[in-house]
Protein backbone atom coordinates (compact mmCIF):
# COMPACT_ATOMS: atom_id res chain seq x y z
CA UNK A 1 0.00 0.00 0.00
CA UNK A 2 2.63 2.74 1.06
CA UNK A 3 4.27 1.67 -2.58
CA UNK A 4 1.22 2.56 -4.46
CA UNK A 5 0.79 5.46 -2.64
CA UNK A 6 4.36 6.96 -2.83
CA UNK A 7 3.69 6.52 -6.54
CA UNK A 8 0.34 8.30 -6.51
CA UNK A 9 2.52 11.44 -4.92
CA UNK A 10 5.00 10.89 -7.49
CA UNK A 11 2.67 11.52 -10.52
CA UNK A 12 0.52 14.06 -8.33
CA UNK A 13 3.69 16.39 -8.62
CA UNK A 14 3.53 16.06 -12.15
CA UNK A 15 0.79 17.87 -12.49
CA UNK A 16 1.00 22.05 -12.74
CA UNK A 17 -0.61 23.86 -9.68
CA UNK A 18 -3.33 26.20 -10.04
CA UNK A 19 -2.52 29.27 -9.34
CA UNK A 20 -5.01 31.00 -7.65
CA UNK A 21 -3.82 34.96 -8.39
CA UNK A 22 -4.82 34.43 -12.00
CA UNK A 23 -8.31 34.66 -13.27
CA UNK A 24 -9.76 31.42 -14.13
CA UNK A 25 -9.49 30.26 -17.65
CA UNK A 26 -11.80 28.11 -19.80
CA UNK A 27 -10.09 24.84 -21.17
CA UNK A 28 -11.41 23.78 -24.50
CA UNK A 29 -9.95 19.88 -26.48
CA UNK A 30 -11.16 21.85 -29.89
CA UNK A 31 -11.05 25.79 -29.48
CA UNK A 32 -13.42 27.81 -31.57
CA UNK A 33 -11.59 30.49 -34.06
CA UNK A 34 -13.00 34.25 -33.24
CA UNK A 35 -15.59 35.44 -36.07
CA UNK A 36 -14.00 37.58 -38.45
CA UNK A 37 -15.20 41.04 -38.50
CA UNK A 38 -16.33 41.96 -42.08
CA UNK A 39 -14.16 43.92 -44.39
CA UNK A 40 -15.12 47.38 -45.18
CA UNK A 41 -14.35 49.83 -47.77
CA UNK A 42 -12.08 51.84 -44.90
CA UNK A 43 -9.83 48.53 -44.66
CA UNK A 44 -9.31 48.30 -48.67
CA UNK A 45 -8.97 52.05 -48.61
CA UNK A 46 -6.57 51.68 -46.10
CA UNK A 47 -4.73 48.78 -47.03
CA UNK A 48 -4.20 50.30 -50.59
CA UNK A 49 -3.38 54.11 -49.76
CA UNK A 50 -6.64 55.52 -51.56
CA UNK A 51 -10.22 57.00 -50.62
CA UNK A 52 -12.93 55.09 -49.83
CA UNK A 53 -14.41 56.60 -53.20
CA UNK A 54 -11.96 55.56 -55.20
CA UNK A 55 -12.54 51.69 -53.95
CA UNK A 56 -16.22 52.03 -54.48
CA UNK A 57 -15.78 53.14 -57.59
CA UNK A 58 -13.67 50.25 -58.80
CA UNK A 59 -16.53 47.84 -57.34
CA UNK A 60 -18.81 49.73 -59.99
CA UNK A 61 -16.54 49.22 -62.82
CA UNK A 62 -16.38 53.06 -63.37
CA UNK A 63 -14.53 54.36 -65.52
CA UNK A 64 -13.21 57.13 -63.85
CA UNK A 65 -10.47 55.33 -62.39
CA UNK A 66 -7.34 55.06 -63.80
CA UNK A 67 -5.60 51.17 -65.03
CA UNK A 68 -3.11 50.98 -62.12
CA UNK A 69 -5.37 52.31 -59.68
CA UNK A 70 -7.71 49.53 -60.33
CA UNK A 71 -5.37 46.80 -60.42
CA UNK A 72 -3.77 48.25 -57.08
CA UNK A 73 -7.30 48.13 -55.50
CA UNK A 74 -8.71 45.27 -57.20
CA UNK A 75 -5.36 43.41 -55.33
CA UNK A 76 -6.20 45.19 -52.16
CA UNK A 77 -9.79 43.42 -52.32
CA UNK A 78 -8.31 40.36 -53.43
CA UNK A 79 -5.96 40.19 -50.04
CA UNK A 80 -8.46 41.13 -47.66
CA UNK A 81 -11.23 38.83 -49.03
CA UNK A 82 -13.84 41.49 -49.74
CA UNK A 83 -17.04 40.41 -50.39
CA UNK A 84 -19.37 42.58 -51.86
CA UNK A 85 -23.05 43.36 -50.83
CA UNK A 86 -24.70 44.02 -54.08
CA UNK A 87 -28.03 43.61 -52.73
CA UNK A 88 -27.13 46.53 -49.78
CA UNK A 89 -25.51 48.56 -52.56
CA UNK A 90 -28.88 47.93 -55.00
CA UNK A 91 -30.80 49.58 -51.78
CA UNK A 92 -28.31 52.58 -51.64
CA UNK A 93 -28.37 53.37 -54.93
CA UNK A 94 -32.24 52.31 -55.51
CA UNK A 95 -30.83 50.16 -58.60
CA UNK A 96 -30.45 46.79 -59.09
CA UNK A 97 -28.46 44.74 -61.46
CA UNK A 98 -30.27 41.63 -61.77
CA UNK A 99 -33.33 39.80 -63.16
CA UNK A 100 -35.25 36.94 -61.42
CA UNK A 101 -36.25 34.24 -64.06
CA UNK A 102 -39.14 31.51 -62.37
CA UNK A 103 -39.99 28.85 -65.00
CA UNK A 104 -42.34 25.90 -63.97
CA UNK A 105 -40.04 23.47 -65.30
CA UNK A 106 -36.03 22.96 -65.30
CA UNK A 107 -36.35 19.65 -66.78
CA UNK A 108 -37.76 20.23 -69.64
CA UNK A 109 -35.21 20.80 -72.84
CA UNK A 110 -36.91 24.02 -73.71
CA UNK A 111 -36.69 25.25 -70.53
CA UNK A 112 -32.76 24.88 -70.52
CA UNK A 113 -32.39 26.71 -74.25
CA UNK A 114 -34.82 29.94 -73.27
CA UNK A 115 -33.17 30.04 -69.97
CA UNK A 116 -29.90 30.03 -71.67
CA UNK A 117 -31.36 32.88 -74.07
CA UNK A 118 -32.11 34.60 -71.35
CA UNK A 119 -29.03 34.66 -69.54
CA UNK A 120 -26.78 35.64 -72.43
CA UNK A 121 -29.08 38.74 -73.42
CA UNK A 122 -28.99 40.09 -69.95
CA UNK A 123 -25.33 39.47 -69.25
CA UNK A 124 -24.60 41.15 -72.77
CA UNK A 125 -26.33 44.77 -70.86
CA UNK A 126 -24.32 44.05 -67.37
CA UNK A 127 -27.71 42.09 -65.08
CA UNK A 128 -27.31 38.64 -64.22
CA UNK A 129 -29.95 36.41 -63.81
CA UNK A 130 -31.15 34.95 -60.71
CA UNK A 131 -32.87 31.34 -61.54
CA UNK A 132 -35.60 29.56 -59.89
CA UNK A 133 -38.07 26.69 -60.39
CA UNK A 134 -41.74 26.30 -59.32
CA UNK A 135 -42.42 22.29 -60.19
CA UNK A 136 -46.07 23.49 -61.36
CA UNK A 137 -46.49 24.05 -57.99
CA UNK A 138 -48.44 27.55 -57.24
CA UNK A 139 -46.88 27.05 -53.64
CA UNK A 140 -43.56 27.10 -54.71
CA UNK A 141 -43.80 29.72 -57.26
CA UNK A 142 -44.87 31.87 -54.33
CA UNK A 143 -42.42 30.81 -51.80
CA UNK A 144 -39.32 31.10 -54.96
CA UNK A 145 -40.76 34.56 -56.15
CA UNK A 146 -40.83 35.79 -52.25
CA UNK A 147 -37.62 34.42 -51.84
CA UNK A 148 -36.30 36.13 -55.07
CA UNK A 149 -37.81 39.72 -54.14
CA UNK A 150 -35.65 39.94 -51.15
CA UNK A 151 -32.53 39.73 -53.58
CA UNK A 152 -34.45 43.05 -55.08
CA UNK A 153 -34.65 42.41 -58.75
CA UNK A 154 -35.21 45.30 -60.85
CA UNK A 155 -37.84 42.67 -62.67
CA UNK A 156 -39.00 39.46 -63.19
CA UNK A 157 -39.73 36.80 -65.74
CA UNK A 158 -42.29 33.97 -65.31
CA UNK A 159 -43.47 31.13 -66.91
CA UNK A 160 -46.54 30.26 -64.22
CA UNK A 161 -47.21 27.45 -62.71
CA UNK A 162 -50.47 25.96 -64.11
CA UNK A 163 -53.11 27.37 -61.87
CA UNK A 164 -51.33 30.51 -61.07
CA UNK A 165 -53.67 33.19 -59.28
CA UNK A 166 -53.19 37.37 -60.33
CA UNK A 167 -53.69 38.08 -56.42
CA UNK A 168 -50.93 35.54 -55.53
CA UNK A 169 -48.22 36.61 -57.48
CA UNK A 170 -48.73 39.84 -56.43
CA UNK A 171 -48.67 39.79 -52.98
CA UNK A 172 -45.58 37.35 -53.70
CA UNK A 173 -43.97 40.76 -55.62
CA UNK A 174 -46.13 43.77 -54.85
CA UNK A 175 -47.26 46.06 -57.90
CA UNK A 176 -44.00 47.71 -58.33
CA UNK A 177 -41.97 45.56 -59.72
CA UNK A 178 -42.07 44.93 -63.86
CA UNK A 179 -43.20 41.41 -64.75
CA UNK A 180 -43.15 39.42 -67.78
CA UNK A 181 -45.22 36.65 -68.15
CA UNK A 182 -44.03 33.71 -70.82
CA UNK A 183 -46.32 31.51 -72.42
CA UNK A 184 -49.12 31.52 -69.92
CA UNK A 185 -51.31 33.79 -68.41
CA UNK A 186 -52.64 33.86 -64.55
CA UNK A 187 -56.13 33.31 -63.35
CA UNK A 188 -58.28 36.11 -62.03
CA UNK A 189 -58.25 39.96 -62.60
CA UNK A 190 -56.07 42.47 -60.87
CA UNK A 191 -55.51 46.72 -62.04
CA UNK A 192 -52.03 45.90 -62.29
CA UNK A 193 -52.17 42.65 -63.95
CA UNK A 194 -53.17 44.99 -67.19
CA UNK A 195 -49.81 46.69 -67.03
CA UNK A 196 -47.37 43.25 -67.75
CA UNK A 197 -45.86 42.28 -70.39
CA UNK A 198 -46.56 38.75 -72.19
CA UNK A 199 -45.10 36.94 -74.42
CA UNK A 200 -46.41 33.35 -76.06
CA UNK A 201 -46.09 31.16 -78.95
CA UNK A 202 -48.82 30.52 -81.57
CA UNK A 203 -49.74 26.63 -79.89
CA UNK A 204 -52.31 26.25 -81.40
CA UNK A 205 -51.74 27.37 -84.87
CA UNK A 206 -48.40 25.42 -84.38
CA UNK A 207 -50.05 21.74 -83.78
CA UNK A 208 -52.60 22.59 -86.67
CA UNK A 209 -50.00 23.12 -89.38
CA UNK A 210 -47.82 19.31 -87.68
CA UNK A 211 -51.57 17.70 -88.22
CA UNK A 212 -52.09 19.29 -91.67
CA UNK A 213 -48.49 18.09 -92.89
CA UNK A 214 -49.44 14.53 -91.59
CA UNK A 215 -52.53 14.70 -93.35
CA UNK A 216 -51.02 16.24 -96.86
CA UNK A 217 -48.71 13.01 -96.18
CA UNK A 218 -52.17 10.91 -96.77
CA UNK A 219 -52.97 9.83 -92.62
CA UNK A 220 -56.15 9.57 -91.32
CA UNK A 221 -55.64 7.44 -87.99
CA UNK A 222 -53.25 10.27 -86.31
CA UNK A 223 -52.79 10.63 -82.57
CA UNK A 224 -52.41 13.52 -80.28
CA UNK A 225 -49.95 12.47 -77.13
CA UNK A 226 -48.83 13.97 -74.39
CA UNK A 227 -49.27 17.32 -72.10
CA UNK A 228 -52.05 17.25 -69.35
CA UNK A 229 -55.28 18.66 -69.74
CA UNK A 230 -54.74 21.78 -66.78
CA UNK A 231 -52.03 23.36 -68.55
CA UNK A 232 -53.06 26.52 -71.25
CA UNK A 233 -49.90 25.12 -73.82
CA UNK A 234 -51.55 21.79 -73.88
CA UNK A 235 -55.06 22.82 -74.24
CA UNK A 236 -54.02 25.30 -77.61
CA UNK A 237 -51.79 22.38 -79.34
CA UNK A 238 -54.61 19.64 -78.92
CA UNK A 239 -57.17 22.40 -79.98
CA UNK A 240 -55.06 23.22 -83.49
CA UNK A 241 -54.67 19.08 -83.74
CA UNK A 242 -58.73 19.02 -83.18
CA UNK A 243 -59.25 21.75 -86.26
CA UNK A 244 -57.16 20.46 -88.72
CA UNK A 245 -58.64 16.92 -88.03
CA UNK A 246 -62.23 18.05 -88.17
CA UNK A 247 -61.32 20.16 -91.00
CA UNK A 248 -60.32 17.32 -93.06
CA UNK A 249 -63.88 15.29 -92.21
CA UNK A 250 -62.24 13.20 -89.42
CA UNK A 251 -63.41 12.82 -85.70
CA UNK A 252 -60.62 11.42 -83.70
CA UNK A 253 -61.51 8.48 -81.65
CA UNK A 254 -61.10 8.84 -78.08
CA UNK A 255 -58.18 6.11 -77.81
CA UNK A 256 -56.26 8.34 -79.80
CA UNK A 257 -56.14 11.47 -77.61
CA UNK A 258 -53.36 10.49 -74.88
CA UNK A 259 -52.83 12.84 -72.19
CA UNK A 260 -49.22 12.59 -70.26
CA UNK A 261 -46.58 14.34 -68.05
CA UNK A 262 -44.63 15.96 -71.21
CA UNK A 263 -41.31 13.79 -70.80
CA UNK A 264 -39.52 12.10 -72.81
CA UNK A 265 -39.91 8.78 -70.24
CA UNK A 266 -43.78 9.27 -70.63
CA UNK A 267 -43.54 9.52 -74.40
CA UNK A 268 -41.83 5.93 -74.68
CA UNK A 269 -44.37 4.27 -71.88
CA UNK A 270 -47.34 5.59 -73.53
CA UNK A 271 -46.37 3.66 -76.87
CA UNK A 272 -47.75 -0.04 -76.07
CA UNK A 273 -50.70 1.19 -75.17
CA UNK A 274 -51.32 3.43 -78.02
CA UNK A 275 -50.39 0.84 -80.38
CA UNK A 276 -52.84 -1.77 -78.63
CA UNK A 277 -55.68 0.05 -78.65
CA UNK A 278 -55.32 0.77 -82.25
CA UNK A 279 -52.85 -0.98 -84.03
CA UNK A 280 -53.80 0.35 -87.69
CA UNK A 281 -52.82 4.10 -86.31
CA UNK A 282 -49.86 5.47 -89.01
CA UNK A 283 -48.94 8.81 -87.12
CA UNK A 284 -48.77 11.14 -83.78
CA UNK A 285 -48.61 14.42 -83.14
CA UNK A 286 -46.73 14.79 -79.99
CA UNK A 287 -46.90 18.02 -77.28
CA UNK A 288 -43.75 18.40 -77.50
CA UNK A 289 -40.00 17.23 -78.61
CA UNK A 290 -39.11 15.34 -75.38
CA UNK A 291 -42.67 13.12 -75.88
CA UNK A 292 -42.05 12.75 -79.56
CA UNK A 293 -38.10 11.70 -78.74
CA UNK A 294 -39.14 9.02 -75.91
CA UNK A 295 -42.28 7.98 -78.16
CA UNK A 296 -39.86 7.04 -80.80
CA UNK A 297 -38.17 4.74 -78.92
CA UNK A 298 -41.26 3.21 -77.96
CA UNK A 299 -41.96 2.49 -81.49
CA UNK A 300 -38.59 0.58 -81.97
CA UNK A 301 -39.72 -1.52 -79.08
CA UNK A 302 -42.63 -2.63 -80.26
CA UNK A 303 -41.09 -3.65 -83.38
CA UNK A 304 -42.16 0.14 -85.48
CA UNK A 305 -39.88 2.77 -87.78
CA UNK A 306 -40.71 6.02 -86.84
CA UNK A 307 -40.15 7.94 -90.19
CA UNK A 308 -40.63 4.35 -92.40
CA UNK A 309 -44.08 3.02 -91.28
CA UNK A 310 -45.02 5.62 -88.54
CA UNK A 311 -44.83 9.49 -88.62
CA UNK A 312 -43.84 11.59 -85.88
CA UNK A 313 -43.83 15.30 -85.38
CA UNK A 314 -42.75 16.95 -81.88
CA UNK A 315 -42.95 20.76 -80.86
CA UNK A 316 -40.46 23.52 -79.96
CA UNK A 317 -37.51 22.57 -81.74
CA UNK A 318 -34.89 21.40 -79.43
CA UNK A 319 -31.05 21.06 -79.98
CA UNK A 320 -31.67 17.19 -80.07
CA UNK A 321 -34.24 16.92 -82.33
CA UNK A 322 -32.32 17.49 -85.55
CA UNK A 323 -29.70 14.66 -84.14
CA UNK A 324 -32.12 11.82 -83.77
CA UNK A 325 -32.88 8.92 -85.55
CA UNK A 326 -34.87 9.60 -87.69
CA UNK A 327 -34.21 13.66 -87.28
CA UNK A 328 -37.59 15.09 -85.85
CA UNK A 329 -40.27 17.24 -88.04
CA UNK A 330 -41.00 19.89 -85.83
CA UNK A 331 -42.16 22.70 -84.93
CA UNK A 332 -39.42 25.33 -84.53
CA UNK A 333 -40.37 28.14 -81.74
CA UNK A 334 -36.36 28.92 -81.62
CA UNK A 335 -36.32 28.80 -77.36
CA UNK A 336 -32.58 30.56 -76.81
CA UNK A 337 -33.92 33.26 -79.45
CA UNK A 338 -37.66 33.25 -77.35
CA UNK A 339 -35.10 33.61 -74.15
CA UNK A 340 -33.43 36.78 -75.92
CA UNK A 341 -36.97 38.28 -76.52
CA UNK A 342 -38.02 37.92 -72.88
CA UNK A 343 -34.84 39.66 -71.74
CA UNK A 344 -35.18 42.65 -74.13
CA UNK A 345 -39.15 42.93 -73.26
CA UNK A 346 -38.15 43.30 -69.38
CA UNK A 347 -35.01 45.53 -70.09
CA UNK A 348 -37.24 47.67 -72.32
CA UNK A 349 -40.16 47.81 -69.89
CA UNK A 350 -37.39 48.77 -66.80
CA UNK A 351 -36.26 52.18 -69.52
CA UNK A 352 -39.77 52.93 -70.79
CA UNK A 353 -41.92 52.05 -67.53
CA UNK A 354 -44.76 53.92 -68.70
CA UNK A 355 -45.59 52.42 -71.87
CA UNK A 356 -48.62 50.48 -73.10
CA UNK A 357 -47.93 46.75 -71.67
CA UNK A 358 -47.24 44.45 -74.60
CA UNK A 359 -48.55 41.18 -75.64
CA UNK A 360 -46.98 39.39 -78.25
CA UNK A 361 -47.81 35.94 -79.75
CA UNK A 362 -43.83 34.47 -81.40
CA UNK A 363 -44.71 32.73 -84.44
CA UNK A 364 -44.02 28.92 -84.84
CA UNK A 365 -42.42 27.47 -88.07
CA UNK A 366 -42.42 24.33 -89.45
CA UNK A 367 -39.68 21.85 -89.94
CA UNK A 368 -40.31 18.90 -91.90
CA UNK A 369 -37.22 16.00 -91.41
CA UNK A 370 -37.46 12.71 -91.68
CA UNK A 371 -39.69 11.77 -89.24
CA UNK A 372 -42.72 12.35 -90.88
CA UNK A 373 -43.19 9.67 -93.46
CA UNK A 374 -46.51 9.23 -96.05
CA UNK A 375 -47.84 5.91 -94.57
CA UNK A 376 -47.41 2.49 -96.12
CA UNK A 377 -51.02 2.19 -96.94
CA UNK A 378 -52.87 4.74 -97.33
CA UNK A 379 -56.38 5.28 -96.85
Amino acid sequence: MLHRSMRFCELATMIPKLDRSKPCEKVSMSPTPPIRRPVTLADVAQGCGVSRATVSLVLRGSPLVGKATRALVEAELAKQGYVYNRAAANLRRRTSSSIALVIHDLGNPFFAEFAAGVDEALGETGFVTLLGCSNESTARECQVLGSLVEHGPAGIILSPAEGSDTQQVLSAIGGQTPLLLFNRDLEGAAPEYAHWDRLSMDNQRGARLATEHLLGLGHRRIAFLGGLHYATPFRQRRQGYLDAMHAAGLSPQPEWLVESAPTRQEGARRASALLQADPQLTAAVCYNDAVALGFMLGLYANGRRPGHDFAVTGFDDIGEASLSMPPLTTLSTRPRERGRQAAEMILARLHTPHTPARRIVAPVELQVRESSCRPLFPA
